[in-house]
């Protein structure tokens, strides 16, 4: 048998309540004067584990509440004192305007804060250790702060009082306003006050912000923008525009600095944005247009490093680099001009010297003026250096100021098509000055020298618009050089080629390719033609021919009609039996016009010779058998020569006007007109043994040659389109107008820039012809014919012969 037994709890009596009472309030009395001693920098007298246990009784016997509050109480108790003893004594007792006594006053002030702060955040340190146990339990229960949070609140609400703050926040705009205007401050004093601010917080517990942030930085940056407003204008009515960016970069870089050492980091930016909203955007037309300074100052004096701080500080905001893009392609358009504007003036006095020039009556030496000619000449290749100059100048501008930035290459890219194609006789220019180049320019340069001279050509011919412009002048101009024997080398002149076939495609080189291969089989048939001859008989005239197909070389060669002397008139059926012998089917066109001649003149001093054009020889045979002292009428000369008035003016302006004077013209005078007569100039001397005499006007195009040519390139123009418009219209069937129009500008604009209009007159043509047919609703178009059965091919085996 068992017995239950039943434990019996053993009852502890609470303590009396009066005693307890009296336990819990003398802990108080203790802990509270520990921390009185805390306060009172006396914290080495005391014991940490004692005072920790008085807390932790506290907290463990539910008295956490007179424990946090009295805490809360001796701690503000604290900082009123601190407020009344150190911080009030230093607030500034008058307004001073010397910098100095500004800087001292405010630093004082600073400086108290800071060590308040510091014996505050001290003592704060020490209660946080030994009220961790109340951190712990009490305040996530009471759902208060802990005890650091709760000290930087009462700090905050007894110590940036209204009066406090706004003292403080004098101080710290007066230390950056002082060292803004070039005064050395206490960096460390403000930095640590501002350090303080942003400990402390403003606002509710769900949207905390610092004191900083909602009350100093605002009067920061109203203080900022007012400053910077006058500055500003101080600095553009006394500073130049180099000098202005100067201080504005200085600035941007000293807000930068003064955010990042003593203010915050947050301040920066809003920091920045008023820089730029008052020392730049407001100004940046006047700072490039100022005078004797702005952009063009700078510019024409490549002032590189304020040009790249212009960039920098331009590139900043949003309508900087727009307006720097504008001013510079209106600075280049404006030097374009001048270049265009100039060469108009020297083609202008060209012609006037051309009438007032002085020459040499007696016809001995040279004339006083070079001939017209050449002047013309001058002005192309003055107007190509001229923009090939401008073009290095600006280059080396983008690469070294600009950053080499995309954007600003793109405007100045714009603006040298601009002014170029405004200069309507840009593609002649172009093309006369590499004729010049290639001729005797490139002459002892090396083969990089070369490249880097045809390399700038091609730049310049890039910006043209009317490339088939362009086209028919450089096959004029090699035209020449190839017949004539004048290229400087046979490396460049195909290595310019390569560059135009690069930049323009085959099709723009195809031709100019032909004539290259022409000299070469001429070579080879010259040579076969002198063996025949060596194995006849010795030949009587030595002829060197080249042969020309006719659609690789300029049509619009001279009037070849002449009557040439009977040996001559002989070599010629020579060769032309040789050349038929060995190809059927073709027929050739001799073409005197483009020859020279090699000729030895005896004069009373010495022999010469002479190398002249063809048509310059027949009429030097003329006074072959002359008496001296004899004359021949022009209507004489052109009876027997039985050439055109414009060649033959031209060649016996040569002869008797130029700067060597073969024949002497009765009266003398500049110009050759039908009442004149000629005789040979027994008295010539010239002190080089071979002569070579140029046709006058044979380079530069007259007005009326240019209008001709105008007309020419107008009508292939015309062919040009319509050939385009029938090639779309053959791969697509049908097309609206509006389609067909910019389908047909795409693909001819890499040639030149066709007009609407003209395009439509087209369409209108080719509807006529039958080629195309307008639909139904008068908007579009169908194609109706093969294009290759309709037009009739054409196909030439005439050659021409030099």
């Amino acid at each position: 048998m068992s017995v239950a037994s039943r434990r019996v709890k053993t009852k502890i009596k609470p303590p009396k309540k009066h005693d307890q009472d009296t336990s819990i309030n003398e802990t108080w009395t203790q802990l509270s004067r520990a921390i009185c001693e805390i306060h009172n920098h006396n914290a080495s007298n005391l014991s940490f584990e004692e005072n920790y246990r008085f807390a932790y009784n506290l907290v463990l016997h539910k008295h956490g509440d007179m424990l946090y509050k009295g805490v809360k109480s001796l701690v503000a108790e604290n900082i009123d004192r601190l407020a009344e003893n150190e911080v009030h004594p230093a607030f500034p007792e008058r307004v001073s305007r010397d910098p100095a006594h500004q800087s001292q006053e405010g630093e004082r002030l600073l400086k108290a804060l800071r060590k308040v702060w510091d014996d505050h955040t001290g003592s704060m340190s020490k209660l946080r250790d030994i009220l961790k146990y109340m951190d712990r339990v009490y305040t996530p229960s009471a759902s208060v702060p802990v005890i650091w949070d709760a000290g930087l609140k009462i700090f905050h609400d007894h110590m940036i009082t209204t009066a406090i703050r706004s003292h403080i926040n004098e101080a710290i705009l007066g230390q950056i306003q002082v060292e803004r205007e070039g005064y050395a401050i206490n960096r460390s004093a403000v930095k640590s006050c501002v350090d303080v601010l942003l400990q402390l917080n403003d606002g509710t517990d769900g949207q905390p912000i610092s004191v900083y942030k909602n009350d100093l930085e605002p009067e920061v940056l109203k203080e900022s923008d007012a400053f910077y407003q006058l500055e500003a204008q101080n600095l553009l009515e006394s500073c130049d525009a180099p000098e202005y960016l100067r201080r504005v970069e200085s600035r941007f870089s000293s807000e930068e600095n003064r955010a990042h050492h003593y203010l915050s980091s947050q301040t920066a930016a809003p920091l920045k944005k008023i820089l730029e909203d008052t020392l730049l955007a407001p100004h940046l037309n006047t700072i490039l247009s100022m005078p004797n300074s702005g952009l063009d100052a700078m510019i024409d004096e490549e002032k590189e490093n304020d040009l790249a701080r212009l960039y920098r500080l331009f590139i900043m905001i949003p309508t900087g680099l727009p307006a720097l893009r504008k001013a510079l392609k209106v600075s280049v358009q404006r030097r374009g001009q001048e270049i265009n504007a100039a060469a108009v003036q020297e083609t202008e006095e060209a012609r006037e010297q051309e009438h007032d020039a002085d020459m040499d009556p007696k016809g001995k030496g040279k004339a006083k003026a070079r001939p017209p000619r050449v002047q013309a000449v001058d002005v192309a290749t003055s107007w190509v250096q001229s923009v090939l100059t401008l073009k290095d100048k600006f280059d080396r501008l983008w690469r070294s100021s600009f950053a080499s930035d995309r954007d600003v290459e793109t405007s100045l890219n714009e603006a040298f098509s601009s002014f170029i194609n405004l200069n309507k006789r840009a593609s002649e220019f172009i093309s006369l000055f590499i004729d010049e180049n290639l001729k005797k320019g490139l002459k002892g340069k090396t083969d990089q020298e070369m490249d880097a001279v045809l390399d700038k050509t091609i730049v310049v011919f890039r910006y043209v618009a009317d490339k088939d412009i362009f086209e028919r002048y450089y096959k004029n101009h090699l035209a020449k050089r190839l017949l004539y024997g004048r290229s400087v080398s046979d490396d460049a002149e195909r290595g310019m080629l390569a560059k135009l076939k690069v930049e323009c495609g085959y099709q723009f080189t195809q031709k100019l390719e032909g004539m290259f291969n022409d000299i070469k089989i001429s070579a080879d048939h010259m040579a076969a033609y002198s063996a025949k001859l060596t194995e006849d008989t010795s030949p009587e005239l030595n002829i060197s021919v080249t042969i020309m197909t006719s659609t690789f070389w300029p049509m619009n060669h001279p009037d070849s009609t002449c009557n040439l002397p009977e040996m001559m008139i002989k070599a010629c059926k020579s060769f032309e039996a040789f050349y038929l012998s060995r190809h059927s089917g073709r027929r050739l066109t001799w073409q005197a016009g483009l020859g020279s001649a090699d000729v030895r003149a005896t004069f009373r001093a010495k022999k010469h010779d002479l190398n002249i054009s063809t048509f310059a020889l027949v009429i030097l045979l003329l006074f072959e058998d002359l008496p001296e002292g004899e004359f021949l009428t022009y209507e004489e000369i052109a009876e027997s020569t039985n050439l055109a008035q414009g060649e033959l003016k031209r060649n016996l302006q040569s002869l008797a006007c130029a700067k060597y004077k073969i024949l002497k013209k009765h009266p003398p005078s500049r110009d050759v007109n039908v009442e004149d007569s000629f005789s040979f100039n027994h008295d010539f001397s010239a002190p080089l043994q071979r002569i070579k005499i140029s046709t006058v006007s044979a380079k530069v195009e007259s007005t009326e040659e240019r209008k001709e040519t105008e007309n020419r390139i107008e009508e292939d123009r015309h062919h040009q389109a319509e050939a385009c418009i029938v090639r779309i219209m053959k791969n697509r069937k049908h097309m609206t107008h509006n389609d067909l129009v910019n389908e047909v500008t795409r693909q001819l604009v890499g040639r030149f820039q066709p007009n609407p209009l003209t395009i439509k007159r087209r369409i209108e043509s080719l509807i006529e012809r039958d080629y195309l047919e307008r639909c139904a609703d008068r908007k579009s178009y169908n194609y109706l014919c093969n294009l290759d059965s309709c037009i009739p091919h054409l196909s030439s085996n005439i050659q021409y012969v030099h």
